[in-house]
């Protein structure tokens, strides 16, 4: 009896310290990007190839199509400037087209505005608009927010004819937050006083990085001299040339990519803020916000207690999709991510596998169930 019950207490141990690790883990269950080039005009070039090219990159890592906003003037690939027609490239030596095949551009030309930005973060859009440009997160949705143009301090210029202030998107976070649409987001800014734009963010699970201080400007990093222009940002391209070295699967952290932040690399200082951040940064994995979700989650029971069947569901199936057109909100919060599996059978489950603190739990009934057991045969 002894032996039991030495085993149960290093259970209890077990399950302590899984409790205590969980604050590092992701709860989301599926990412979503938001990527904005605020310019047009063919000057500008280097903005829509950073902004194409951090697109190539979260779908190469496993976000769809379907849960990425992309919007830009789109007024470069068919450009008469453009000796290259069709095409957009991010690196001199034009490897790769990032314009050439599998392009969806959800907002372009005059649809790229302040207004039409801040309604897709709050979900606030007409009920015309199509799903695929809708915003369809939840309160498990990790989001990558990534924005590119010509700022100054706290402000982003749109196309040249209005600006979006660091209050702005302070106070559309902060709605997000209130109507449960988002877990975390990663904020990503390359432009002048890029750091700026982040200082007014008041909400929780935030975590925002940007391409230089206040009074300071963000360089392009080279030219193309067929094409004319700077084709790429230096910051951009910095993490661009880092995310490459990592794939679904990595475990290099978002602290990983911070350490690389260097004035001798940007020319400039790249900022971080994460003091609303709940999760330590050497924890928190680069595809947590990049990358696709690869884990299965048992959801809550919604068959009749007297069927036995069980049914396992993609949650890329358009026939498990709901949305609230009202509130702007996806009700299925698995609904979209390619590498979430939704298990339903006729028991009442709501565990995460993934999370330590469920583990915990299940592990505790589990403990309080055998000693209660070996308690009874005990009196007998």
């Amino acid at each position: 009896m002894r032996i039991v019950w030495s085993c149960l207490w290093a259970l209890a141990i077990i399950i302590s310290f899984a409790a205590a690790e969980g604050p590092s883990v992701s709860h989301s269950t599926n990412n979503w990007a938001v990527l904005v080039c605020s310019s047009r005009f063919w000057f500008n070039y280097r903005h829509i190839a950073n902004t194409l090219a951090m697109y190539r990159t979260v779908k190469r890592l496993g976000i769809p199509d379907s849960q990425i906003i992309l919007m830009l003037a789109d007024d470069v690939a068919c450009n008469p400037r453009n000796p290259f027609a069709g095409t957009v490239y991010s690196n001199a030596d034009r490897k790769t087209d990032l314009y050439g095949e599998k392009i969806e551009v959800d907002y372009k030309g005059d649809e790229v505005n302040v207004e039409t930005f801040l309604r897709v973060l709050s979900g606030r859009l007409p009920e015309s608009t199509p799903p695929n440009k809708r915003l369809m997160t939840d309160s498990r949705s990790n989001i990558f927010v990534y924005m590119t143009g010509h700022g100054g301090d706290e402000f982003l210029k749109f196309q040249d004819n209005e600006e979006i202030s660091a209050f702005d998107i302070a106070d559309a976070f902060g709605g997000m937050w209130a109507k449960g649409r988002y877990n975390e987001i990663l904020f990503m800014v390359d432009t002048c006083q890029a750091n700026t734009l982040y200082t007014k963010f008041y909400s929780p699970n935030i975590i925002a990085t940007g391409s230089s201080a206040k009074d300071e400007n963000s360089y392009s990093h080279h030219a193309d001299n067929d094409i004319g222009v700077a084709v790429t940002d230096r910051y951009t391209h910095h993490v661009l040339t880092f995310l490459e070295s990592i794939n679904k699967t990595s475990k290099v952290t978002l602290q990983n990519l911070f350490d690389t932040f260097t004035f001798e690399v940007m020319h400039s200082n790249a900022g971080v803020r994460s003091d609303l951040f709940h999760r330590p940064l050497n924890e928190t994995l680069l595809t947590d916000f990049f990358g696709g979700v690869s884990q299965v989650e048992l959801s809550p029971n919604s068959w009749d207690e007297d069927d036995d069947s069980s049914e396992l569901q993609s949650s890329d199936s358009p026939s498990s999709a709901t949305y609230d057109s009202g509130t702007g909100t996806n009700t299925n919060s698995l609904i979209g991510s390619p590498k979430v599996l939704k298990v339903e059978n006729n028991k009442s489950l709501d565990l995460n596998w993934n999370n330590p603190r469920a583990l915990a739990a299940a592990g505790l009934v589990l403990l309080l169930q055998v000693g209660g057991i070996l308690l009874a045969k005990s009196r007998l």
